[in-house]
Order: C-alpha cells, then structure tokens, then sequence
C-alpha cells in the first residue's frame, strides 16, 4: 500500500480550490445583473451584511487588495450611486464607506441572480455533505489569513 506524501496531497487540494475557484467565479460573473462585476457585488455584499461604515484601507485588508485597486472599484460602485463616500469628520485623511438605498436594491438584485446557481451546486453535492466541510474550509481560510 503506497501513501501519498504531504506535499503531494497539498498540491491536489490547492489544484481543486483553484479550479473551483475560477470556474465560481465564472459562473456568478455571468450571472450578475448586467455592468455589475464580481468585485463590486463583493464589496456591496460586504457592506450589506456589515451594516456599518469602513474604510477603503479596512475593504481592501479584507478583500487582500491594494488600496489602489479598492479605490478603483468604490470609485465605479460610487459612480454608479452604489455606494456613499464621506470625509471622516475628526481626521481628513481618511474616509468612510457606506451602502446606499440603491446599492442595497442593486446587491438584493444580484443576490437573487445568483442565489439559484449556488445552490443547484449545494443540492447537487448534498447541503450535508456541504456543510461537513465548511469547517474545514473555514479553518483552512482562516490559517491562510493569519499566515498571509
């Protein structure tokens, strides 16, 4: 009986979330409504479901961007009435992000897109078998970060 080395499990593991992470992407790109691109409803999403204000230095720590190619994407979701950019009040050099009615409508919108493909996959894998490897997921994320 051969076992298969460390490494060589590490390599297929990261070949299949690379795979799968491409072919996700693909997918909910084409599904997002139309001029939407996955980075904004990312960002949107986030500030959705954070009910609260950042900064463009907090979204692109959390995306693991640039601040360079945050600010590009709040300029477009700004642009597009998606999202509020004000002045932060106590110190000029910074400044906060928050969700708009209308970036709300537009993430509600993609997320109703979205949401059938998503979980096509999950009934098709099975939502226990699913969410038996969220925590593994999770943990695996949560290493890469600290590590990062």
């Amino acid at each position: 009986m051969t076992t298969e080395r460390t490494e060589d499990i590490a390599v297929a593991l990261f070949g299949e979330l690379f795979m799968a992470d491409q072919l996700a992407r693909n997918r909910i790109s084409k599904a997002l409504p139309r001029g939407m691109e996955l980075s904004h409803f990312s960002v949107l999403n986030h500030l959705a479901r954070a009910g609260d204000e950042r900064t463009p230095a907090q979204l692109a720590r959390v995306f693991h961007v640039t601040r360079g190619a945050m600010t590009n994407t709040l300029a477009r979701l700004e642009w597009a009435g998606h999202i509020h950019i004000r002045p932060d009040w106590d110190d000029a050099r910074r400044k906060f992000v928050a969700i708009s009615p209308a970036g709300r409508a537009a993430r509600d919108a993609a997320v109703q897109s979205v949401a059938p493909l998503i979980g096509e996959v999950v009934e098709a894998l099975g939502a226990d078998r699913v969410r038996a490897v969220l925590p593994v997921l999770r943990e695996l994320r949560a290493r890469l970060e600290r590590e990062g």
